[in-house]
């Protein structure tokens, strides 16, 4: 398996259309950054929930996916499911995050995402941030919209489990969908660590990779 690091990562950038969003597409990637780098900067932008009890999930659930980090996060009140015909607002938004922040690595949906809340954000993103390390994770969902991605960040056993424990744990107000579950959770983790040789690991689509082989 060919790996390449990204550097020390100082300060990141996690979006979301919905809560729960940024936990279930990258939260072991978060965990595993954040354990590895205390004090790391995150920014965190979600588009949907403001004001409501998902708001207050996604406080507890980020802080714990992101523990010793400096996290800064915005929950906006955008409508849940209706972001295409409110796309002046995200973008606005989008761009007010980019003026506030210069992070070496973002997390974003994927732009091929069956659900057309993230596809909104996620191609919003890689216009807003041109010159940055984009990564594009995965939420399965019942449009079966899983594709074959380029990027893998390797779990341990342990990181794979305690995201799982942190999803049900801080986001009781999806418990009651078919698909939220652990054996979601973790098969799809085994999956993909399959792939790049690992137990347990997050994948994410890369839409542009500038190389520096030189140094």
């Amino acid at each position: 398996m060919i790996r390449l690091g990204a550097g020390r990562l100082d300060r990141i950038v996690a979006v979301g259309a919905h809560c729960d969003d940024i936990a279930i597409g990258a939260g072991g990637t978060l965990l595993t950054l954040c354990h590895a780098r205390p004090g790391l900067r995150v920014d965190a932008l979600v588009l949907s929930g403001g004001g409501s009890e998902r708001e207050q999930e996604e406080q507890a659930a980020l802080a714990a996916c992101c523990p010793g980090a400096d996290l800064r996060l915005t929950v906006l009140k955008l409508p849940d499911g209706r972001l295409p015909a409110h796309w002046d607002e995200a973008k606005a938004a989008v761009e007010e995050l980019r003026e506030r922040t210069e992070p070496q690595l973002v997390l974003a949906p994927r732009t091929e995402d069956a659900h057309q809340d993230h596809r909104v954000l996620a191609k919003l993103m890689t216009t807003a941030f041109r010159d940055h390390l984009v990564l594009g994770y995965e939420i399965v969902k019942w449009d079966g919209d899983l594709g074959r991605p380029a990027a893998y960040q390797p779990l341990s056993p342990q990181l794979a489990e305690e995201k799982v424990r942190l999803l049900q744990e801080h986001y009781p107000s999806q418990r009651h969908r078919p698909w939220y579950d652990r054996e979601a959770f973790l098969g799809l983790a085994r999956i993909r660590g399959i792939e790049c040789h690992a137990r347990y690991a997050e994948a994410f689509a890369v839409t542009k990779l500038t190389l520096d082989l030189g140094d």
